[in-house]
């Protein structure tokens, strides 16, 4: 599938005023300030094809609502060249911003004071959406986004879940075909971010908006990204699916094991004994290609196995033994293959 959007060698510099010592420092700081370049992205490419939901992660710092910034043409990349629908989204951006959603998690587009239906209305008139789209919209979305019950409410009147989901609605209404999403659940509850995923997945599914979405919810990704961006320090360390992701960084799967009596020591071929006593025992499983099926066929005929629990290492548990692990931290990895231009 060809690219929608492509990223090629971007890096964007930021220049950041270095503070003097004492009273004459901070008077050579007014009069001739002192400046180091500060790298927030830095030589990330990668492409992304249309209707793919991709997660952008990384750690605070790492450069992910920068390079969404640039994306959404906000800001313009120092070096390199980000693609959009064809475009240069920077030299375009009333044409790139007919064609594109962006919700930004702690920054509102929806008028404060208003009703949550005049912001729709308004919105409406901005992206000149014909009337019979809009309304064939706004009641889809309303529906699913479960807005109804408070779509006549001012807008300050409405909780943090529910401004969330009139924001994520506003976005659509003028059928974007790429969806930009940064900290789109930050500060939800449990049940208002459940409403936000089922919703952005359903979308994604139904519809084949492209979503890219950067988050500090793991959840999130794993719920509605199947392909993951990772990056720190701006630069791009993986490319690639959840099982590859996992692969590449080292967080094993485990297993653990109940019997119905005290096993004694049990050794099982291609895992490692990681813990347990009593009934349960635990094994961190080798990456050796073997099903668990053939793991379990391994054991002695006399172990009486009474359950089999298997834990998948979560998106959190990757990155974080990436992270204890820096000091020998791998280079850049590519999980899948790339999206030709």
């Amino acid at each position: 599938m060809a690219a929608i959007i492509s990223a090629e060698g971007v890096g964007k510099v930021f220049q950041q005023r270095v503070s003097q010592p004492g009273i004459l420092g901070a008077i050579r700081s007014f009069v001739a300030p002192v400046t180091r370049p500060v790298h927030a992205v830095a030589d990330i490419t990668f492409s992304i094809a249309a209707g793919e939901a991709v997660g952008y992660l990384g750690p605070n710092g790492a450069g992910k609502s920068t390079m969404i910034k640039m994306l959404t043409g906000i800001l313009t990349p120092s070096v390199g060249e980000v693609t959009v629908l064809g475009r240069k989204p920077q030299q375009e951006r009333v044409a790139n911003a007919r064609d594109i959603g962006v919700v930004f998690g702690q920054r509102t587009q929806l008028w404060w004071d208003l009703p949550l239906s005049d912001s729709f209305e308004l919105h409406r008139r901005l992206y000149r959406v014909p009337d019979a789209l809009f309304s064939k919209n706004r009641a889809a979305l309303s529906d699913m986004m479960e807005l109804t019950s408070f779509i006549e409410r001012p807008v300050r009147h409405l909780s943090l879940g529910q401004r969330m989901r009139a924001e994520i609605a506003m976005a659509l209404m003028h059928d974007p075909k790429i969806l930009f999403l940064d900290e789109p659940t930050i500060g939800l509850d449990v049940v208002a971010k459940d409403v936000v995923r089922k919703f952005l997945s359903r979308i994604n599914r139904e519809r084949g908006t492209t979503i890219i979405l950067t988050t500090h919810d793991l959840q999130d990704i794993e719920e509605i990204c199947p392909r993951l961006i990772m990056v720190d320090e701006g630069r791009l360390l993986f490319d690639g699916t959840l099982p590859a992701l996992r692969k590449s960084f080292g967080a094993r799967r485990r297993l653990t094991l109940e019997f119905s009596g005290d096993p004694g020591e049990v050794r099982l071929v291609g895992a490692r004994p990681s813990g347990g006593e009593g009934l349960l025992r635990e094994f961190l499983l080798e990456d050796d290609g073997r099903s668990l099926v053939q793991l379990l066929a391994a054991l002695e005929a006399s172990s009486d196995v009474r359950d089999v629990r298997l834990h998948e290492p979560s998106i959190e548990e990757v990155i974080r033994t990436h992270y204890q692990s820096k000091g020998s931290a791998p280079a850049p990895v590519t999980g899948r293959p790339a999206v030709p231009a």
